[in-house]
């Protein structure tokens, strides 16, 4: 699973022209999934992103985690986060899983992150024509593999 986390003042999700999520201060995480991903690999990420600590204290200094700052959380699923682009300039998605894995994992990863976060996080809507829209803060972003765990 690979994603990137940005620190948002407010991000939102719009599928045919109706917002399907929004959230104010907090994380927009786009979520790549590939076949070889597994419940693991959620787990392990979900208790990364809730411990990170890239917010400000009151020292200005990034020291404080979404828990500690009553955050929220948007996930927006995207394949073209598996892009390979080693050969010529139009990227392979190869490496993303196919609905069947992806869909069930998706809706794990944002089930365990509602449960460590302890609120319901924001979704879009899986394979749909997402048009999101972020204020990112900082700017803070943030990348992670869980191929690069150790």
């Amino acid at each position: 699973m690979r994603v990137v986390i940005q620190r948002v003042s407010h991000a939102s999700v719009t599928i045919d022209g109706a917002c399907k999520s929004s959230i104010k201060e907090g994380f927009l995480i786009l979520l790549g999934i590939e076949e070889a991903d597994a419940r693991e690999d959620a787990d392990w990420l979900c208790k990364k992103i809730v411990n990170l600590r890239v917010f400000d204290d009151e020292n200005g200094v990034m020291n404080k985690s979404i828990l500690d700052t009553n955050g929220e959380i948007l996930v927006v699923s995207q394949f073209t986060l598996m892009a390979s682009t080693k050969k010529g300039n139009r990227p392979s998605y190869i490496r993303a899983a196919r609905h069947e894995t992806a869909v069930p994992l998706y809706d794990y990863f944002c089930n365990e992150l509602s449960i460590a976060l302890g609120k319901q996080v924001g979704t879009g809507t899986f394979g749909a024509d997402m048009k999101v829209e972020l204020l990112n803060n900082g700017p803070v972003t943030i990348c992670m593999d869980t191929k690069n765990k150790e």
